[in-house]
């Protein structure tokens, strides 16, 4: 049976920044999404990153995006809720949401914040050994996002109305949730919540060493699980480089970056048992059949390819540039207008 075309083609960038100038790495973040909107992309992903040289608040960098464009979706792949107040998260989200038009695709994801016993006593000096990090975050935040009461009073105090819902509501969001996950109870509960599923470069392996084999299981068990079945969204998140226009300077770079990521993806990775996917480094041609021949791939119709974490603008503009124009278009996609 053919491969059904690529539906929505998306990208995820890190955003990377100097320490000594910060804006210059954050500009050129929001630059890059400016690109993808005029190159026809559906969809950019941030990702985030706490006391390190990438986007820390992705809510904040994707408000100032959603004022410079008018079409691209935005979303978080993901925002770790260890580090966030659901209440809170969930006025910031609707507040963008409602910037932007309906174009928030906020992802998320649980567990304790990394590094948690050097970072406790900065995040939670009263409630360090009290906070819950399981899926129960993800659902006091889906609640306050789809408009469940967060208090028992609304009415009229003094001169002031409040609400007993989060505010402002945006009533579509709750359908543009997503989690990422990296393994089978994570795609069964995303899809029992009715959330969206964001698939990365990155799995389990639980019952194979297989990375195809892996995923596709993931995203059948997600959708096995979901009100929607086989019409559940999915997104596919590989680090991609199409090399169509790159210089030779930049392909023999690219090359080496790949390279030395490829031994990790050669066996599990730690307690955890993490396995990562080689890089897709080559031409739009090479790079599809690779995809077609992916076992999840076939599974999915929209992607957010990641960018590589430490390349130069100019880099990303080729990347991009190649996606859109030779990539996207041998997998089936054609740009949105």
């Amino acid at each position: 049976m053919a491969q059904p075309p690529l539906r929505k083609l998306g990208f995820l960038t890190i955003g990377l920044f100097d320490e000594a100038d910060p804006r210059r790495g954050h500009e050129s973040t929001l630059a890059l999404i400016e690109l993808g909107e005029r190159l026809g992309f559906d969809s950019a992903w941030v990702r985030h990153r706490h006391l390190q040289y990438g986007i820390s608040s992705p809510i904040a960098v994707l408000a100032a995006a959603s004022q410079r464009t008018s079409r691209i979706e935005l979303g978080t792949a993901v925002i770790p809720l260890g580090w966030e107040n659901p209440l809170r998260l969930a006025e910031d989200l609707a507040t963008v949401d409602v910037l932007s038009g309906g174009r928030l695709n906020p992802g998320v994801s649980v567990g304790p914040p990394g590094h948690y016993d050097q970072v406790k006593d900065a995040l939670y000096p009263d409630s360090a050994d009290l906070e819950d990090f399981s899926y129960e975050r993800v659902r006091r935040l889906l609640g306050f996002v789809r408009g469940e009461a967060a208090t028992g009073f609304r009415g009229v105090e003094g001169f002031e109305e409040f609400s007993d819902r989060v505010q402002p509501h945006s009533p579509g969001l709750g359908r543009r949730m997503w989690y990422g996950g990296a393994g089978l109870r994570s795609a069964r509960w995303a899809g029992e919540q009715g959330m969206n599923f964001l698939t990365s470069s990155v799995v389990k392996a639980e019952e194979s060493e297989d990375f195809a084999e892996i995923q596709l299981s993931h995203i059948r068990e997600f959708r096995a699980h979901h009100p929607d079945g086989d019409r559940a969204r999915v997104s596919q998140g590989l680090v991609v480089i199409p090399t169509d226009s790159a210089s030779p300077e930049q392909r023999a770079r690219y090359e080496a970056y790949a390279a030395k990521r490829l031994p990790r993806t050669a066996a599990p990775q730690g307690p955890a048992r993490m396995l990562f996917s080689p890089d897709l480094v080559g031409t739009s041609a090479e790079i599809a059949d690779r995809l077609h021949a992916h076992a999840a791939f076939q599974e999915v119709d929209e992607v957010a390819f990641a960018l590589p974490f430490t390349f130069e603008h100019d880099d990303y503009v080729q990347i991009l540039t190649d996606m859109a124009s030779e990539l996207g278009p041998a997998l089936g996609w054609r740009p949105s207008a």
